[in-house]
């Protein structure tokens, strides 16, 4: 059980609101608040705040319907000539406002008009999905960054589109290639030239800019990966509470991440549909829109058969993980799975790593194939990477075997 859930179980706020005139709003609510994975603090904050909020709305004899973002500000000026207002409060209410739309409570969020660097944005959008094949996620990535040289090189707007020169885009990079890291530091100059690639193609700059990004010199393969051993995998695993639901499910959950090597949104988006126990597969919607089909291993079977047979939620949700309070939906990002993880492994006292998530497992499994003398392409092929480098960094972390390797040192020992 999460820390949010457990508080929920014990708390007297929660059980106050949930037996209110709105109850099952609430437990939407604090479902939402799990699947967020707040501290115990910042969920008892979240409700006291949409408690407050709730109690103010009947004192004027407002209607929950009629809530929206204007009546929000009304009642935070309110509040904020009693006290100070803090940015949680502004975030939990605006969870508040998106649970209510889920299920139509009060109206839809008015649709902003499109300014014209909305626009570009939204076109420049169109463009990577359509050239470049890229997903949504990837393409909201990019957009810090065009937004920042915009706003740096273009102060008039949409018009000086057509005014951007070499001498601009070089003197920027050079200004900000050591704001981060050199990975950070090459993502940006990518950025940059798919969209001065994309103001040419579109006809709002004469010049063909993208050549003139300066290249960012990065050691390959720097950096080592995060891997657990196994036996300290098999301590994470052994921490579940297999007795209850929510421990089946993590249990599950947990073996396709370090038995199987899915990342977490793999996890995360498994519906019933996607396994095929006949043929022992399942489906695997992967980054860039890929699909793959994975066998599924004996003790990952089991794990899955467990929780769908002694601990899945009636629902009829069809994605194969739920939440453990109703109502019982599953995971809609991420999120959810990564805390699941970071739970488990603070549960199993391992701590001090530099990864701390679902991904920590994924690296442990490369790592443990590489030891059981796989070759770099199949555990490449395992974890379904596109590039070939990101394979070879696994090469460099087993130190006791490139010791078996080596050469004995002249007038050493033979």
């Amino acid at each position: 059980m999460t820390n949010t859930a457990e508080y929920l179980s014990r708390s007297r706020l929660f059980r106050r609101l949930r037996s209110g005139t709105h109850g099952h709003l609430v437990e939407l609510y604090a479902a939402r608040l799990v699947e967020v994975g707040l501290s115990r603090h910042g969920t008892w904050r979240s409700l006291n705040v949409v408690g407050n909020l709730l109690a103010w709305m009947t004192s004027h004899r407002t209607k929950l319907r009629s809530l929206d973002e204007r009546m929000v500000e009304r009642y935070l000026r309110h509040q904020g000539a009693k006290r100070t207002i803090q940015f949680d409060d502004r975030a939990a209410l605006k969870r508040w406002l998106l649970t209510l739309r889920a299920v139509g409570t009060i109206a839809p969020a008015p649709v902003p008009m499109n300014t014209p660097l909305q626009q570009i944005f939204a076109e420049f959008g169109d463009y990577l999905r359509s050239e470049r094949g890229l997903t949504v996620k990837t393409i909201a990535h990019h957009q810090p960054t065009i937004r920042r040289f915009l706003f740096e090189v273009c102060p008039g707007g949409v018009s000086d589109l057509g005014k951007i020169n070499q001498d601009e885009v070089i003197r920027y990079v050079e200004c900000h290639a050591q704001d981060a890291s050199p990975k950070s530091a090459k993502l940006m100059c990518w950025s940059l030239r798919a969209f001065l690639r994309y103001l040419h193609h579109a006809g709002l700059n004469p010049h063909a800019l993208a050549g003139c990004v300066p290249s960012i010199r990065q050691w390959n393969l720097v950096g080592l990966p995060t891997f657990l051993s196994a036996a300290q995998v098999q301590k994470v695993l052994d921490s579940c509470d297999r007795a209850s639901a929510v421990g089946r499910r993590d249990f599950a959950i947990l073996l396709m991440l370090s038995k199987l090597g899915l990342r977490a949104d793999e996890v995360a988006t498994l519906t019933l549909d996607d396994i095929d126990w006949r043929a022992g597969e399942m489906l695997i919607r992967s980054k860039g829109r890929q699909r793959a089909r994975m066998p599924i291993a004996s003790d990952v079977g089991a794990g899955i058969a467990a929780y769908l047979q002694d601990g899945r939620p009636k629902s009829p949700c069809r994605q194969l993980f739920l939440r453990s309070l109703a109502p019982h939906t599953g995971f809609s990002s991420a999120s959810a799975i990564t805390m699941i993880a970071k739970t488990a492994l603070k549960r199993a006292g391992i701590q001090g790593y530099a990864h701390q998530g679902a991904h920590i497992f994924r690296h442990s499994l490369a790592t443990e194939l590489l030891r059981s003398s796989a070759t770099l392409s199949e555990i490449g092929q395992l974890l379904r990477h596109k590039n070939q480098d990101t394979t070879r960094i696994y090469a460099k972390v087993d130190i006791e075997a490139l010791r078996t390797l080596s050469l004995p040192w002249p007038g050493g020992e033979q």
